[in-house]
């Protein structure tokens, strides 16, 4: 599968949260969440090396519309609500389309 649409936020936890947001961030690979879609072709969340505050996700979808109509479910509402709960700003967020690389974990 291709990827058709994907994005980068930059979300700042609150004080003394961001390994909270990191551990509800990667339950959205867990069954049932939009992460375990076929979907759903990169899930990275990543931390700052110089601000631990600073989360950074990564997502790469087969289209746009999976994407949205996904995230429009309960299980996927739920998470980005605890999301929502642990963050204290969000920064850029930026649109693209992902078109090759390496991830190894």
């Amino acid at each position: 599968m291709n990827i058709g649409y994907g994005f980068n936020a930059l979300l700042t936890a609150k004080p003394g949260m961001a390994d909270r947001l990191v551990e509800v961030l990667l339950t959205g690979l867990d069954a049932g969440n939009p992460g375990a879609s076929e979907h759903c072709l990169v899930y990275l969340v990543c931390r700052s090396s110089s601000d631990p505050d600073l989360v950074h996700v990564t997502e790469g979808w087969t289209s746009e519309e999976h994407h949205h109509r996904l995230f429009a479910g309960a299980a996927a509402q739920a998470l980005v609500a605890e999301v929502g709960e642990l963050v204290a700003a969000e920064g850029p967020y930026t649109d693209y389309v992902p078109v090759g690389g390496k991830a190894a974990f």
